[in-house]
């Protein structure tokens, strides 16, 4: 056992990164890891805006036009786990590198599709990129000082509001004019232009200490403190947390990811065994389960929600032709309402993150995540009557804000519920799930609305939403301010 003399010597990465602060180099990082965010919403909305012309050009049928934005949801669920598995494995700058030179390369060869089938094919490759984006902000996440983790996250997601406007915006002034090809490939700029600046980021001092390079996680460390202009604490780094119970892994944990025989998984002796599967099998350790399951209903309810929310709107802005197809008004490739559509429902995102921003630093994880989902709840049942136009797209503007609050409070919540061994493991594979909520949700919404049934559509809405909500007071740990582990 160390004596209190060479305890009082060694800190943690969360002793470090709260000494230097959040400065310079976090800018930097923020805006480089915002690029790729900014990315993966113009890839993931600009099918809004491409699938007509592509109908028209090609003549595929409606399901067909429709399958172009499911495949890539179906590539999300792959690329979810993988890329969660991949990057707790081979680190999170790998992680990242892979999943900008997927979705770029094959964003940019979309806009070169000579056929249908093609272009089915490569966005299923685009969206196993999209799938692993969540490296992004777990990476941020790992840099970012615990104090006020959740405000700075919440400053992350305003990037992803970012890329909404600007691929309407794009959209509007590139389709008219140049078409949809133009469209495809200019979208992928920003993935580009993170590979390019990819080298100024480091790899994570956290993923380094649980591989055992505690050298290496120093150096960064040191490189850090330097661009803040900041010191390090004296001492010796330690991948430990000194013995404080709130911040230490359980023992079930520790046990799953060390193995017996050989000490700490390192890369050195990791060789015999998958480091995947000691990821995934802490998931399910004792202290892990509960927090897997009910972080699981979450997601899966709010990407339910989020995209219900969107075609809730579509459908009321398309209030004077009665039961006509949601999806065939929201893919009008001349109607100008569409690109203000998605405008004025993007805008909404914005007070989500600030309110976020405001609640989850201070009031805590748990709280701000469910208070947001009831409150979207709450906003979305008037809708199962008819209402005035007007007042139906305030509460759905409402509710869209709450339900972009929420995703703020979920990019903060799931990494830190997770140690860093398998925390993108976990992460990947709760989207995963989520997006499951992604595909089902356009097939349940859209076939009630289509049918006269708005009713039905909110409540199944509302139900799930409820659930979630329940499942946010049942979560067994709170993280605000906490060491991550």
């Amino acid at each position: 056992m160390a004596s209190q003399g060479e305890a009082a010597t060694q800190y943690t990465t969360d002793d470090a990164l709260t000494r230097v602060g959040f400065g310079r180099f976090q800018a930097l990082l923020l805006v480089l890891l915002g690029t790729g965010s900014v990315a993966e919403a113009m890839e993931t909305m600009l099918l809004s805006f491409v699938g007509p012309s592509v109908k028209a050009e090609w003549g595929v049928s409606a399901a067909e036009e429709g399958l172009l934005t499911s495949v890539v949801f179906a590539g999300t669920v792959v690329g979810s786990c993988v890329g969660g598995l991949g990057s707790d494995r081979y680190g999170r700058r790998l992680g990242v590198l892979v999943t900008a030179l997927v979705t770029s390369i094959s964003g940019v060869l979309c806009a070169f599709s000579p056929n249908y089938a093609t272009l089915l094919a490569l966005r299923f490759v685009v969206g196993l990129g999209l799938g692993a984006s969540h490296v992004l902000s777990v990476w941020f996440l790992e840099f970012v000082p615990a104090e006020n983790r959740g405000s700075w996250m919440a400053g992350f997601s305003c990037f992803w509001s970012i890329g909404t406007i600007l691929v309407a915006l794009l959209a509007w002034a590139v389709m008219p004019i140049l078409g949809w090809r133009w469209l495809l490939a200019l979208t992928s700029s920003p993935y580009f232009i993170l590979l390019i600046f990819s080298c100024l980021i480091p790899e994570s001092p956290r993923y380094l200490c649980s591989r055992g390079k505690i050298n290496e996680a120093t150096l960064i460390l040191e490189r850090i403190a330097g661009m803040n202009n900041r010191a390090l604490p004296p001492g010796v780094l330690t991948p430990n947390s000194k013995g404080r119970a709130d911040n230490n892994i359980d023992a079930s944990v520790t046990t799953i990811l060390l193995m017996p025989e050989d000490g700490l998984a390192t890369d050195e002796n990791i060789s015999s065994k998958s480091h995947s599967t000691y990821a995934f099998q802490a998931l399910w350790s004792h202290d892990l389960t509960l927090s897997t399951l009910l972080l699981w209903l979450v997601k899966f309810s709010c990407f339910f929600a989020y995209y219900g929310i969107i075609l809730l709107t579509s459908k009321l802005s398309n209030g004077k032709r009665g039961c006509a197809s949601v999806g065939t008004h929201l893919m009008q490739p001349k109607d100008s309402g569409l690109y203000m559509n998605v405008l004025v429902t993007s805008f909404a995102e914005f007070p989500g993150n600030l309110l976020a921003a405001l609640l989850v630093d201070r009031v805590g994880r748990r709280i701000s995540l469910g208070g947001m989902i009831l409150l979207c709840c709450a906003f979305l049942a008037p809708l199962a009557v008819h209402l005035g136009e007007g007042l139906a797209i305030t509460l759905l503007f409402c509710a869209r804000a709450c339900i972009e609050g929420c995703f703020v409070v979920l990019i903060v919540y799931s990494p830190e519920i997770y140690p860093t061994s398998c925390r993108n493991t976990g992460v990947g594979i709760a989207n995963c799930i989520g997006q499951v909520g992604s595909i089902v949700a356009p097939l349940v919404t859209v076939t009630l609305v289509e049918n006269c049934h708005q009713k039905e559509a909110v409540f199944v809405i509302d139900l799930l939403l409820f659930l979630a909500g329940v499942a946010c007071a049942l979560f067994p740990l709170e993280t605000k301010g906490r060491e991550i582990q």
